[in-house]
């Protein structure tokens, strides 16, 4: 299930770039999730754990990835116990977020109303404890507290 807090948490991971770079694993970029992500989102193909094809920059690697693939491996792989920002991540990310929290409970926060679509899905506003399932719910429960 999906945890929104909107604003900032204990254990917040504010800058998923910086701690990205200091605490991604290579196995992380070969997963079938992350080759999926990573195409969808930066329209890129991985090659193996060190190098990416991007159609925009040429070879690169895991480091020059966008901040908003970046951030959604964290969410799925990273089991330190952080809360990460998913206002890092473009609305592009919203249904890779929806999907790893179908895999695992995931508490992130959003500092502006991610679009996540019309639903369904089910998402715990942990601000006011309510659970949302629809756009129209997330959006109401979103706009009263930012």
């Amino acid at each position: 299930m999906l945890h929104i807090h909107f604003g900032s948490m204990a254990n917040e991971v504010y800058d998923p770039e910086t701690y990205f770079k200091n605490q991604y694993e290579d196995a992380w970029i070969t997963t079938d999730l992350s080759r999926a992500m990573i195409q969808d989102v930066d329209k890129s193909t991985v090659i193996d754990c060190r190098v990416i094809d991007s159609p925009v920059l040429g070879s690169i690697t895991p480091r020059e990835l966008s901040g908003g693939v970046k951030t959604l491996m964290m969410m799925a792989y990273d089991n330190a116990g952080y809360v990460f920002n998913g206002s890092a991540c473009g609305d592009n990310c919203a249904k890779w977020i929806l999907e790893i929290a179908k895999k695992k409970e995931l508490t992130i926060t959003l500092h502006h109303i991610m679009e996540f679509g019309d639903g369904p899905f089910e998402i715990e506003i942990l601000n006011t404890g309510h659970i949302v399932n629809t756009g129209l719910e997330y959006v109401e429960e979103a706009a009263a507290l930012l």
